[in-house]
Parts: structure tokens; C-alpha cells; sequence
């Protein structure tokens, strides 16, 4: 994997265990030469992991659209920086950009993006791999409702497993470098039957 598109929130929440993930993560990237695509901002988990791949002289790439672009909220160190017209835009510059995609805690916009990036890999628009960092059982409920939404017969268990979770950087890494994406051929030659 070259680049990696990391969600996460414009916030640190209130435990440090989150903060502390994200530099791990950061630490990963800089350290395996993964280059980190992201919202482009310098505040909270998001300028956390910008900060600990800058640090350790990684590459960082922030995509970010014009409306946010207000010197408090913008990362003017990353290596590269694209500005954008529009939210929708940036999605579509980042999913071309990169090799798979990395969750991390956050609030509406984080799970707005993860569950674009799973519905892409679902259509088969992607066939991308989409990670969970579950750091200190943040994303525990999430995880509850996506099965409830299997046993209730509104996801089906195969789209509910594109989603790869670990509650360890290294765990997820591992899942993410060994993904395998589901043949297309064949789910499209169900389809034309």
C-alpha cells in the first residue's frame, strides 16, 4: 500500500488512549513509507496523525475544501495540499488518490465517510480495502448495529465483512496489507443472469 486515506475526527475526544492511537498509526505510515491522504486539517485526531507523520519526515497529502480552508483549521505543513470547491469533490480526489481507506474515531463527518468508502466496495465502484482502528471499544455499537442490520435482513453478511476491524494498529495493518477483494466477474455475471 502507498497511500491510505485516514477518517478521523476534527477533535481529540477525552480519552488520550485515541490521541495516542492515532500517533502509532502515524508512526506506521512514516516508518512501512505510506503516504497518508486525508482532510487536510491541523486540530484534533486529524492534525495528531499529520503532526506524528510530519515528525518522523513521512509524507502527507491533506485534501480540503475551500470553505475550511481558514488558517486555524488547515495543515500548511503537509506535503501536499489540495483545495476543492466542494465536500463531494474532495471524496472523489481522495478515493482516486489512494490504496485503502482507515477509520479512526470521529463524529458525523468520520462515519459519513467510512460508510461511503463501504458502500463503494459494496457496488463494486472500489474494490479497495476499508479498516476500523476499534481503539478503546469506540466503535463497539457501530459494529452492534451493522449486525442487527444483517439479522434484520437489510445488509447482507458478505457486504458486512468488507469491513476489516482491529483494536490494534498493527492487527489492522496486517488485514489491510492481506485483503483480497471479492471477484467482480462473478458477481457480475449473476447479475446479467
Amino acid at each position: 500500500m502507498d497511500k491510505v486515506a485516514v477518517f478521523c475526527g476534527s477533535s481529540t475526544g477525552f480519552n488520550s488512549l485515541y490521541k495516542d492511537a492515532a500517533i502509532e498509526l502515524g508512526n506506521y505510515f512514516a516508518e512501512n513509507s505510506i503516504t497518508m491522504v486525508y482532510g487536510g486539517g491541523k486540530i484534533g485526531m486529524m492534525g495528531i496523525i499529520a503532526d506524528a507523520i510530519h515528525v518522523k519526515n513521512g509524507k502527507v497529502i491533506g485534501v480540503i475544501p475551500k470553505l475550511l480552508e481558514h488558517e486555524e483549521v488547515v495543515n500548511r505543513e503537509a506535503s501536499e495540499l489540495i483545495i476543492t470547491k466542494k465536500m463531494s469533490e474532495r471524496k472523489v480526489i481522495m478515493s482516486k488518490l489512494i490504496d485503502g481507506y482507515i477509520t479512526l474515531p470521529g463524529g458525523f463527518g468520520t462515519l459519513d465517510e467510512l460508510f461511503e468508502a463501504l458502500t463503494l466496495g459494496q457496488l463494486h465502484i472500489e474494490q479497495k480495502p476499508v479498516g476500523l482502528l476499534n481503539i478503546n471499544g469506540f466503535f463497539d455499537y457501530t459494529l452492534q448495529q451493522l449486525d442487527v442490520m444483517v439479522q434484520e435482513g437489510f445488509l447482507k453478511q458478505k457486504n458486512r465483512d468488507l469491513l476489516l476491524v482491529d483494536k490494534t494498529v498493527n492487527g489492522l495493518m496486517q488485514q489491510m496489507l492481506a485483503y483480497k477483494a471479492p471477484e467482480v466477474s462473478h458477481i457480475i455475471n449473476k447479475v446479467v443472469r
